[in-house]
């Protein structure tokens, strides 16, 4: 983010964490709580990484930050920097797939990432948007041997989940995205889950945020996407309610 403090007074108040500087030696790092549990990280743009949008970054979790940095390149990919450590708590770098999409590595070791997921205030889903379908598709394959299952939504509808190859988890999605506009790149967007979407337009409106999708049912939830007042782009859904 351009601003950290700007950026944890929004979220804190659209969805209620507790956001607390991470200490010396984080690099101005900032983690979010709910409850306290982490539930995300806001920190300030690397010094080197040149002009770059504010966004929120999706991190895949590695047993082996540089070994899967060398798979990346192998597979056309490249790195923003080689992998680092961060203090004692982990061991990271931020990458770009075969098709230009940014994201981050993590191999964790004093911190094992985000500890609530899928309730309200906490990230709910991870999904790559791309233009390049099939390219993205076998980059992630090739690095994280991952393996898909498509969804049928019709013809203007090519979606499908993605599965981990240790235990067959669903642990994304990655949809052809025609609809990116001329030289904007390829990304992963972060979906946060909120108990009423509507409410949280209005207040994240009210908070100098702008509503680029507007709150719609669909067979997942009810969701709508938003761009946060330093220019992130995120999501926002109320999962379907579960019969008990």
């Amino acid at each position: 983010m351009d601003d950290v403090k700007a950026a944890a007074d929004f979220y804190s108040a659209l969805f209620g964490w507790d956001v607390q500087d991470a200490g010396p030696g984080a690099g101005g790092y900032h983690m979010a709580f709910l409850d306290g549990s982490v539930v995300a990280g806001i920190g300030p743009k690397p010094d080197n990484a040149g002009p770059m949008p504010s966004v929120w970054s999706t991190y895949i979790s590695v047993d082996d930050a540089d070994t899967t940095a060398a798979k990346i390149t192998d597979a056309g990919g490249s790195l923003m920097m080689p992998p680092f450590d961060v203090m004692d708590q982990g061991r990271m770098t931020v990458a770009f797939d075969a098709a230009g999409a940014a994201f981050g590595l993590w191999q964790a070791k004093a911190h094992h990432g985000i500890a609530r997921y899928g309730e309200p205030g906490s990230v709910s889903w991870n999904e790559l948007h791309t233009r390049d379908y099939q390219r993205s598709r076998d980059f992630y394959a090739q690095v994280f041997g991952y393996t898909y299952t498509d969804l049928d939504g019709g013809d203007d509808f090519t979606y499908a989940t993605i599965e981990r190859s240790s235990d067959a988890q669903t642990v994304g999605g990655i949809s052809h995205d025609t609809s990116l506009a001329e030289g904007m790149p390829n990304y992963w967007l972060t979906w946060f889950a909120v108990a009423d979407p509507d409410a949280t337009i209005d207040q994240a409106t009210g908070l100098g945020a702008r509503v680029l999708f507007p709150a719609t049912d669909s067979p997942f939830g009810r969701m709508a996407v938003l761009q946060g007042a330093q220019g992130e782009v995120f999501g926002i859904i109320q999962p379907p309610a579960t019969e008990s």
